[in-house]
């Protein structure tokens, strides 16, 4: 009883265990992915459920981790010379999808007489798409060396880079300009990066340190692959840049010296147990009783940013070569709103460029967004008829 007492994050771990279980198990039989387990669990054991847990920041926290080895994991499927080769359409493509973004909202908040910064943060809030729900799905239907897998990942590690600028513009708009030791601190980050990517482009070929003296010593193994991908990701973090997008440097830098096997072997444990958290933790912030009371307009936002995101998205996939099915999958695929809008939102907030009211709305609009996303996915692949995508598409 006293290892229970103390121990509540210990209580926290079973209970979102079972019920992912439970639940897992009934949307299995139904044919549903496992993220909505994980996103269903958080809703019941959540402070707007049934209050089990109801420290959500640490579960936050810890589902960050999700995140991180997620955006690891898709880095060492990554050719970083093919990428490279590639980026035409990721780069124009996510800035014609958050200028359409923006312009989509504009014409709501024109018709509501809203204010420009409103309109600009709302628009920038609903241009980013889920890694972490997109990716995944991908991973499980084998469709993330499809050539549209790969042109809609590259699309949201772009999202992810530019994050950065979005963060600072939104400080802007509510007064409050970031300070120049920041920006300096953002611009050395990027540097290294980038440097970090030649590096590799010119390396043809290389081995991780220490490689040789642990290729059978598992358990030092899953040391350095922690060092690997948490490193990268606390480099990122330190210069405030993404924490994700370090790790998935981290990741191609790996791939680069072909050593993912035993790199996946070491952390895939820990990614499905961190990946389930994080989607528990977006589950822990979907307040039922403000979902009841403001369905209609949630109804209506959450209608209007699916079929908007979906066909501006198409349309930019299109832009860059792909026929109208796969596009239609890919906007289908990018249609939800991500986890990193969740920063966007928050920023806005404490700027006071938002109401506590439309905080509120986003954050329930995002949670939501990213638990209909597999229905919405799977919905489109039906009616455009694809049965296999990584079949049609193999890059």
């Amino acid at each position: 009883m006293f290892l229970v007492a103390s121990n509540p994050e210990l209580v926290s771990f079973v209970l979102i265990s079972v019920v992912i279980i439970v639940v897992g198990s009934l949307l299995r039989y139904l044919k549903q992915p496992s993220i909505i387990a994980y996103i269903l669990a958080g809703v019941l054991l959540g402070k707007h459920g049934f209050k089990i847990i109801t420290d959500d920041n640490a579960i936050r926290i810890i589902g960050e981790f999700g995140l991180i080895l997620l955006l690891f994991f898709i880095g060492m499927e990554i050719s970083l010379p093919q990428f490279i080769k590639k980026w035409k359409v990721p780069t124009f493509g996510t800035i014609f999808q958050i200028l359409g973004s923006i312009l989509m909202v504009g014409l709501i908040g024109w018709y509501f007489d809203w204010e420009l910064k409103n309109i600009i943060v709302l628009g920038f809030m609903i241009s980013l798409s889920s890694s972490a729900v997109v990716i995944k799905l991908l991973q499980d239907n084998n469709e993330s060396q499809t050539k549209i897998g790969q042109s809609v990942i590259s699309i949201l590690l772009v999202q992810d880079i530019l994050i950065v600028p979005m963060l600072i513009i939104t400080s802007y708009l509510g007064g409050e300009a970031p300070a120049t030791s920041e920006i300096i601190l953002q611009l050395v980050g990027g540097i290294l990066l980038v440097s970090v990517i030649i590096w590799v482009l010119r390396k043809k070929k290389f081995s991780l340190p220490f490689s040789e003296r642990i290729k059978d010593d598992h358990e030092m193994q899953v040391f350095m692959a922690i060092i690997f991908c948490f490193g990268f990701a606390v480099l990122t973090a330190f210069f405030h840049l993404s924490a994700a997008l370090g790790a998935f440097v981290g990741g191609m830098v790996v791939h680069a010296a072909r050593s993912t096997e035993w790199f996946h072997d070491s952390l895939h444990s820990f990614r499905v147990l961190f990946v389930a958290i994080f989607f528990a933790s977006v589950g822990m912030l979907i307040d039922i009783s403000f979902l009841i009371e403001n369905w209609k307009i949630i109804a209506l936002i959450i209608t209007t940013v699916y079929i908007g995101n979906h066909f501006i998205n198409a349309l930019v996939i299109y832009y860059f070569g792909r026929d109208w099915k796969m596009s239609l999958y890919g906007g289908a695929l990018l249609a939800q709103i991500g986890e990193l809008s969740f920063v966007v939102v928050s920023t806005a907030f404490y700027a006071q460029i938002i109401t506590d009211f439309v905080y509120q709305l986003t954050i329930v609009v995002i949670s939501l967004t990213l638990l209909i996303s597999p229905f919405w996915i799977s919905a489109t692949k039906q009616l455009l008829g694809i049965k296999n995508p990584a079949e049609l598409t193999k890059s």
